[in-house]
């Protein structure tokens, strides 16, 4: 087929076929290439390969047949021109921010943060010499503020975790362009199916693997996607001399989960809209957290930039941290864990897991409070979910 033709695929198929590259062999699924090294015909070929001059591979910790595969596939279903695999999300984070910043420079971030970047933004970047500025994510005029000339990066999630605040997209994209910088947005929690900000003009597209995409706990990966440009001129060698690079049995995995990806968050999310509405009716939950409620704080702009609210919902307890424990100790189908984007609904307590390093200050600042818990919602039987999430509950009402 034509590149016109694959050009044309929408996102379903894109998904299944993107990216594909057989060997001689013919194999229905992606061949899975467990090898640390390649070999040359000769020895100018091997020189050519290392100068650039000779395509192919050269070493896995450079590029992989498989990972190959999975590079291309997300990068198609991203909108994106070029991809590159991580060994995990917050490698990708990391390696996307400190190839392109040496000391001196200026990066702008929204303040509502996973507990790990939030720790890149404020301890690692500063050691660097790199200035950092956090602004509340939904205050445009703090963006404004912030993002000056000679800002070099801005960089968010959108929706965040765990509070699911929102991040305007083109409006955040537009201020950073006026000063000429590049805007690296973290897009986990929507996946490019429900949200693609290369759309909206964002220079770098970081993800988690490990979530949706593998979506069975199985594996960690990550991925970093921008132009060509990008990756040849900064990320490149920033990836093959520091090694975080994905193995190509956990690309393999990769590869299997998004060509389902997009199938099973629509019931995720599907589920997720459901259970947000049951937990807004609750007398023990005080606040209800979900894009695709109309209460929710940035519902219009939701239906603005997310094709759907995602599988994720975040909601406070009344109470506290021994409320928040008793309801979760009392859940018997939803696993406590601190991942999200499984087949298996999780459920996680922020303030003393993902967001517990960031201390009290700081999650009073961004609403991360001790009776706050994040549920990622599965497949399971909605019904199941919510009888069970409903009797947990009652545990609390007894006690309140």
């Amino acid at each position: 087929m034509s590149d016109d033709g694959k050009n044309r695929w929408r996102s379903r198929t894109r998904a299944v076929r993107a990216g594909l590259d057989r060997s001689p062999h013919g194999e229905t699924s992606e061949a899975l290439f467990l090898n640390s090294g390649f070999v040359y015909d000769t020895a100018e070929q091997a020189e050519a390969r290392f100068l650039g001059d000779d395509e192919g591979f050269i070493y896995s910790r450079y590029g992989n047949p498989t990972v190959a595969m999975f590079e291309e596939r997300l990068a198609q279903l991203d909108g994106s021109e070029a991809c590159f695999a991580t060994a995990s999300g917050m490698a990708a984070v990391f390696a996307a921010l400190l190839c392109q910043l040496q000391s001196g420079d200026h990066v702008v971030a929204s303040r509502a943060l996973f507990g790990s970047c939030h720790y890149i933004l404020t301890q690692l970047l500063p050691r660097y010499g790199i200035e950092v500025d956090l602004v509340d994510g939904a205050d445009l005029s703090q963006w404004q503020d912030k993002i000056k000339d000679g800002t070099k990066v801005v960089f968010f999630e959108t929706p965040s975790n765990p509070t699911l605040d929102l991040i305007d997209l083109k409006a955040v994209i537009d201020l950073a362009h006026d000063v000429d910088a590049r805007v690296v947005v973290d897009n986990v929690f929507s996946t490019p199916i429900l949200q693609r900000p290369a759309d909206y003009g964002a220079d770098v597209v970081v993800y988690s693997g490990t979530k949706h995409m593998d979506g069975q706990g199985r594996i960690l990966g990550g991925a970093v996607l921008s132009s060509q440009a990008f990756i040849t001129d900064h990320l490149m060698n920033f990836m093959r001399h520091t090694g975080p690079a994905m193995s190509a049995f956990n690309a393999w995995i990769l590869l299997k989960g998004l060509e389902t990806m997009e199938l099973r968050l629509a019931e995720q999310c599907r589920n997720a809209q459901t259970i947000a509405e049951m937990l807004e009716a609750q007398d023990a939950v005080e606040r209800v957290l979900y894009p695709g409620l109309k209460s929710f704080p940035q519902y219009a702009l939701a239906q603005a930039q997310m094709t759907a609210g995602g599988s994720v919902i975040t909601f406070d307890l009344r109470g506290g941290k021994d409320e928040a424990f008793r309801f979760l100790n009392g859940l018997q189908i939803v696993d406590i864990s601190n991942n999200l984007g499984d087949a298996k609904s999780l459920i996680t307590h922020p303030a003393t897991t993902t967001h517990r390093a960031v201390g009290p200050e700081e999650r009073a600042k961004v609403g991360i409070g001790d009776g706050m818990v994040r549920l990622s919602v599965g497949l399971e039987d909605p019904e199941d979910l919510m009888e069970d999430l409903g009797a947990a509950l009652n545990r609390i009402n007894d006690v309140i």
